[in-house]
């Protein structure tokens, strides 16, 4: 096989066309049978095979810089680059599923968040200028969906600025991100395609470039000032040259030879240039190009020969979520959704189905989706935006300034909250208890089961004054986790022995973790420590019941799937320390440190966020307050 043959990229240089065009064949052979045991993205990888394989032949990396927006398409990449051990791909000790700089020295960019790579490249390029290294080169790989994103556009004003600074632009056109890549700069490249009169193109980019960030406008006028010949009104490269871009393509991204050559044009020419390239996501395996919904975007373990999941999916939050927002729908007119690119990975597919007049998908922009929806409900609508945890934090000015001080009904649903795992450091949602914990008026609902998820997002969608949040685990749900009381607005999920008077433990248990933290109780009665156990249902704000039920324990513990500073503990702290309640805190949650992808199990045990490891400390604790620290060990906890 030639694939085991590449060590390096440049052992590429040594093969000829044909032997290059059987090395791609070799290596979605080689993807489709490991990625299909493990899971990962499949689909853009597929699609970028003979685009990588011309990149790193025309570059030289890593002297030459070679960077991938978002990340998930570069394991042909890593393949390239003498990393073709998958067995252990996404898993602990194994293969991240993006770029990582902990495993080459090819890899630059680790954040897996789109839009970002023009505003590297940018960067990358200007230090080039600044040290004198005319013959280091950067190349950024983006796709036609991340050029939905505002940060995307933000850089090129930038790039286009500098006519004489050379960078290369790869757009990777394959009509999609997750799905169907949506929005103006979508249908503009679609005319590039397809193009075949002038005055298609130009009703067709009037209605385009009205609508395009910070030069569309201007653009267009000049465009119809007829200032150009008639070749370019058609043409595609009078969009990209009035940027101040040379374009060149569009290129058969599947074509190694036609590929290099619009490279090397690129490679030697002293200003910005964009490569336009065509390709097919899912490329070479029929079931990912059956898979209308996202072409195997991204897969769990699958038969490599049907494409269909190896184990039946058991009900997961996301699942529960969308089922729920179908109902809201039918009984809530007002209600409506927005997506950021991510229709079906945040559960919002079957509002679209059975809604389609209400939902709104605004491109990998989270920021506009944010402030879109401050105006939906200042016009008299319930919008709820569906994002995951992670990519919230890229809209929060949005959240603060446009929302909470606006004080719009919006809701937010998080998905994928607190330890994410195998997707690595960028996507574990860890921050979105904290940072939302400043925003003035916002109330954050954090359910622990599929029951309370239901309940929670009806209450969410009611607020009609301020922003709402709901945030909910990746994977599968959780068995029910019943109430024996309620005080306050907080469910009782544990209570002490009626003769015990002053339990020892009062345990804060946020969300899903409610399970461990019962077992956590559990494990606490066996050393003869009593506890009792509430869930606050809404973490923010802090239910006022809650500093006179601590006052009658002798320790508070919180325990929350999110980084401990500024989150949920430190929130019950301070509600603590304003009510004048002067009783021990320990809060228990995620260290601020940037995870290694491994399974959730995994880190969880890593971090010493399991029931054994949080008794151990509860009970160390209890006894140093009971004065026998020091005299005797406290006993073990199993």
């Amino acid at each position: 096989m030639l694939l085991t043959r590449i060590k390096g990229p440049r052992d590429l240089d040594r093969l000829s066309q044909e032997e290059l065009v059987q090395l791609s064949a070799e290596i979605r052979s080689f993807l489709v049978d490991a990625v299909s045991k493990t899971g990962g993205h499949l689909g853009p990888n597929l699609g970028v095979v003979e685009l990588t394989i011309a990149l790193h032949r025309v570059f030289e990396s890593p002297k030459d810089r070679i960077l991938f927006d978002t990340g998930h398409q570069a394991y042909v990449h890593k393949l390239l680059t003498g990393r073709q051990d998958f067995g252990g791909l996404r898993t602990k000790g194994g293969l991240s599923g993006y770029p990582s700089r902990a495993e080459s020295e090819h890899d630059v960019i680790e954040n897996s968040h789109a839009s970002t790579v023009l505003g590297w490249a940018d960067g990358l390029a200007k230090a080039n200028e600044v040290l004198g290294r005319a013959d280091h080169h950067v190349a950024a790989v983006i796709g036609d969906g991340a050029l939905t994103g505002g940060m995307a556009w933000e850089a090129l004003n930038n790039i286009a600025a500098a006519k004489d600074r050379p960078l290369v632009i790869v757009v990777n056109d394959n009509e999609r991100s997750y799905g169907p890549t949506i929005g103006g700069l979508a249908n503009h490249l679609a005319t590039l395609r397809t193009t075949d009169g002038y005055e298609r193109f130009l009703a067709r980019g009037k209605e385009i470039l009205e609508r395009t960030p910070v030069v569309g406008k201007p653009l267009f006028e000049t465009l119809h000032g007829a200032k150009k010949g008639l070749k370019d009104f058609i043409a595609p490269q009078g969009m990209f040259e009035d940027l101040g871009l040379k374009y060149i393509g569009p290129i058969d991204g599947h074509d190694i030879e036609a590929l290099e050559s619009a490279l090397q044009r690129a490679k030697r020419f002293s200003g910005p240039v964009i490569v336009h390239c065509l390709t097919q996501k899912g490329r070479g395996y029929t079931p990912a190009l059956e898979h209308e919904a996202d072409r195997f975007h991204a897969v769990g373990v699958i038969h490599p020969d049907t494409g269909l999941p190896v184990k039946t999916a058991a009900a997961s939050w996301t699942s529960v979520f969308a089922d729920e927002m179908v109902k809201i729908g039918h009984e809530r007119p007002d209600v409506v959704g927005i997506t950021a690119a991510m229709l079906h990975p945040v559960g919002l597919n079957k509002f679209a189905e059975a809604f389609p007049e209400r939902i709104y998908d605004v491109g990998i922009a989270e920021q506009h989706g944010a402030t879109s929806a401050a105006g939906l409900a200042t016009g008299g609508v319930h919008p709820v935006f569906a994002v995951y945890a992670t990519f919230l934090n890229r809209a929060f000015d949005q959240v603060l300034m446009d929302v909470a001080l606006h004080k719009c009904g919006v809701t937010f649903v998080l998905d994928r909250a607190g330890v994410t795992g195998d997707d690595g450091a960028s996507h574990n949602g860890m921050w979105d208890m904290s940072i939302l914990q400043v925003v003035p008026g916002l109330r954050l609902a954090a359910p622990r089961d599929a029951e309370q998820l239901r309940a929670q997002l009806r209450e969410a969608v009611e607020v009609k004054d301020a922003p709402t949040v709901v945030r909910f685990s990746k994977g599968v749900v959780g068995p029910a986790v019943p109430a024996v009381g309620r005080i306050g607005g907080m469910d009782v999920l544990r209570e002490p022995a009626p003769e015990v008077t002053r339990p020892d433990v009062l345990l804060v248990s946020v969300g899903a973790l409610a399970p461990m933290c019962l077992e956590i109780a559990d494990l606490l009665d066996k050393q003869g420590i009593s506890t009792t156990v509430v869930d606050p249902r809404w973490v923010k704000p802090v239910d006022e019941a809650l500093a006179p039920l601590a006052e009658r324990h002798r320790v508070v513990i919180t325990v929350e799937d999110n980084g401990r500073a500024g989150g949920v503990g430190s929130a019950v702290s301070q509600a603590l320390r304003d009510a004048g309640v002067d009783v021990p805190l320990r809060d228990f949650g995620i260290p601020q440190r940037f995870l290694d992808h491994a399974l959730r199990k995994e880190i969880l045990a890593e971090i010493g966020l399991t029931a054994p490891d949080i008794a151990r400390q509860v009970t160390g604790l209890v006894a140093k307050l009971d004065g026998r620290l020091d005299s005797e060990p406290a006993a073990a906890v199993d």
